[in-house]
């Protein structure tokens, strides 16, 4: 009773933290307005104030939020859970990897929205200043600036990858006449459409008009799922027996699908806007929320791994759908699905990186957004056209997006265990009681768990990328 009584003068005081040093570091606090980020374009936040907290003035429904956090869920990872379960090693390794991390991401989604709350903060890497202070709230707001720009060329390599089989589909030439030609190379075509379609849509200020983007990514996902599972039931006449591994390789090669499994069901950092735009943003709707939706996720992830992997066995592509033969047409569809919901999704990926490294600037230089109005166009400009250029770079030298996702995948891990436990650990460590209840220490020892597990998940895909994926 002492600890929901000291949260709920926490929250009716309105300072927005729980942590002193987020007050104490005098960068400025309207920086923080401009890196309100990775909301989902359809989530309609109100303004934030202490009086809007928890009031119901929210416009999100408890089945719209759970649409939109399968939403933030679902998307291009989609198309590496076959290869992710070959290298875990088949179905049943596959499927208990991700029922155990799955407990562990609904907590960390529960836990945000607690500290959100305890907080008044709105958005993930906020709650994060607010509860942990300074040093981890910047570690946080770098990370999501990582993890977006490793997004955005892994959708540059999605989008060279289904242009390929696209292309290679619509030509009528022999192989070897068609191999040579300008118009082909993959560079080229990565290249123009980046151009003419994706740097267009991200110079912006605002993503307002995309909001409807996310139903095409959604639309897109399921398709493919859909396609996946009936060319598994209904294989072609031409598909040759493969081999299926039913055991891992070595017991370590396992933890090989964990930055596919946290890419994929990384919906955390988008997770807290969500929750704050609900009409009654309580912790116990939104624990129901959160499990709806990411039973959902985990059946059409499932789905998608377990009948790719079938169908083609451990000589499964890392994106599955450069499994299948260019002239079919259901896949091609799915190919073009997938090019539209990248096309759409880049941007808005963009615009989050964008701002949190906006925010990072502002508070560096203790400029205010009003002061800042005409040197925001010139460096919105320069960033934008860095980010992109930078992004296409290294996506036409890195052509394989599982080394990608194996180094953004390791960042999704905080995001899911790192942040959300020292979120935990902190909240608890701050409350007043005279004695520690055992659900305190339980609580205590959950974070630590998390951190602990996060760390190493962290600590191990990144070793793996550096010196394997990378290197090779």
């Amino acid at each position: 009773m002492v600890a929901r009584a000291t949260l709920g003068r926490t929250m009716a005081q309105g300072t927005g933290s729980i942590n002193s040093d987020y007050k104490d570091w005098e960068w400025s606090a309207d920086a923080g307005e401009r890196a309100r980020l990775l909301q989902s374009p359809s989530v309609e936040m109100v303004p934030k104030s202490g009086e809007s907290q928890g009031n119901g003035l929210g416009a999100t429904s408890v089945l719209g939020a759970v649409f939109i956090v399968v939403n933030a869920a679902l998307g291009a990872g989609l198309l590496n859970f076959p290869a992710a379960f070959s290298m875990a090693g088949g179905v049943a390794a596959g499927i208990a990897l991700q029922m155990c991390m799955l407990i562990f991401i609904i907590g960390g989604l529960v836990i945000l929205a607690y500290c959100s709350q305890a907080s008044n903060e709105r958005t993930y890497q906020e709650v994060v200043w607010a509860v942990c202070g300074k040093v981890p709230g910047v570690l946080c707001e770098v990370a999501i600036a990582v993890y977006t720009f490793g997004t955005c060329i892994a959708f540059l390599i999605i989008i060279g990858d289904q242009e390929d089989k696209i292309i290679a589909a619509l030509v009528t030439e022999p192989e070897e006449a068609g191999s040579g030609r300008w118009y082909m190379d993959r560079k080229f075509t990565i290249s123009i459409t980046a151009f003419l379609l994706i740097l267009p849509l991200s110079i912006p200020k605002e993503i307002g008009f995309q909001k409807y983007a996310s139903s095409l990514s959604v639309i897109g996902t399921w398709y493919v799922t859909a396609v996946i599972i009936i060319k598994y039931i209904w294989p072609d006449k031409e598909l040759t027996p493969v081999e299926i591994p039913t055991s891992p390789s070595t017991w370590t090669a396992v933890f090989n699908a964990m930055p596919t499994i946290c890419f994929g069901f990384q919906c955390h950092v988008s997770s807290v806007p969500v929750f704050n735009s609900m009409k009654e943003p309580e912790v116990k709707t939104w624990g129901a929320v959160v499990t709806a939706a990411m039973v959902i996720a985990l059946f059409v992830y499932t789905g998608t791994g377990v009948c790719g992997f079938l169908t083609f066995g451990a000589s499964v592509e890392q994106d599955i759908l450069l499994s299948y033969p260019s002239n079919d047409i259901p896949v091609a569809l799915a190919r073009a699905f997938i090019i539209l919901s990248v096309l759409t999704s880049y941007p808005i990926l963009h615009f989050c990186g964008r701002a949190v490294l906006e925010g990072l600037w502002l508070r560096y230089t203790g400029v205010t957004v009003e002061e800042d109005v005409v040197r925001e166009r010139r460096r919105r400009l320069l960033q934008t056209v860095s980010w992109f250029l930078l992004t296409l770079l290294l996506a036409l030298f890195i052509p394989d997006i599982g080394k990608v996702i194996s180094v953004i995948g390791g960042l999704a891990a905080c995001f899911i265990f790192v942040f959300p436990g020292l979120c935990l650990i902190q909240a608890k460590l701050s409350e007043i009681q005279e004695t520690k209840a055992i659900s305190w220490w339980a609580q205590v020892s959950y974070g630590v768990f998390m951190v602990t597990l996060g760390a190493f998940i962290f600590g191990q895909t990144t070793a793996n990328a550096i010196f394997v994926d990378l290197t090779a």
